[in-house]
């Protein structure tokens, strides 16, 4: 869950990058009315919610206690900035890619479910994405690869 900073207007710019499909969760399991995005890394197809308000932020994936293998969450911030994230109330341990306007990972970070450890970004950033834990390095995704292609520029 992340220290919350607020946008507006942006999810429009978003959508035009991304073609939205159904979530195939069931409502237990999402945080219920969030919208869903395809992204691609590579070979890999991920699908993502999209925490893209502040309560969708506030709640993240807390209480979940399970998640798909290719499913994830982006938390999308209207202004970059060191969005950091932490794991109160999360009871999935999980790997958060920050990502820069150009879809590049910046760094990636393991966390551990259920803990107040601050995890952020090496370099300001809009973008998010949490997955299963070791989701990124199973599939040998690293800093500098693309994962989104086609976001705004700023």
């Amino acid at each position: 869950m992340p220290f919350m900073h607020t946008h507006k207007n942006f999810l429009s710019k978003f959508f035009a990058a991304f073609l939205f499909i159904g979530s195939g969760l069931t409502q237990a399991q999402v945080n219920v009315g969030l919208p869903t995005a395809e992204l691609k890394t590579g070979i890999y197809r991920i699908q993502a919610e999209l925490a893209d308000t502040p309560k969708a932020r506030e709640v993240g994936l807390m209480n979940r206690t399970s998640m798909p293998t290719n499913s994830g969450m982006l938390f999308i911030f209207e202004q970059k900035a060191g969005h950091c994230f932490w794991m109160n109330n999360t009871k999935i341990p999980l790997s958060i890619a920050f990502i820069a306007d150009d879809g590049k990972i910046v760094n990636i970070e393991e966390m551990q479910a259920e803990t107040t450890n601050n995890h952020c970004p090496k370099a300001a950033v809009r973008y998010a994405l949490e997955m299963n834990k070791q989701w990124f390095s199973e599939r040998v995704i690293v800093p500098g690869a693309a994962v989104i292609t086609g976001l705004p520029k700023k």
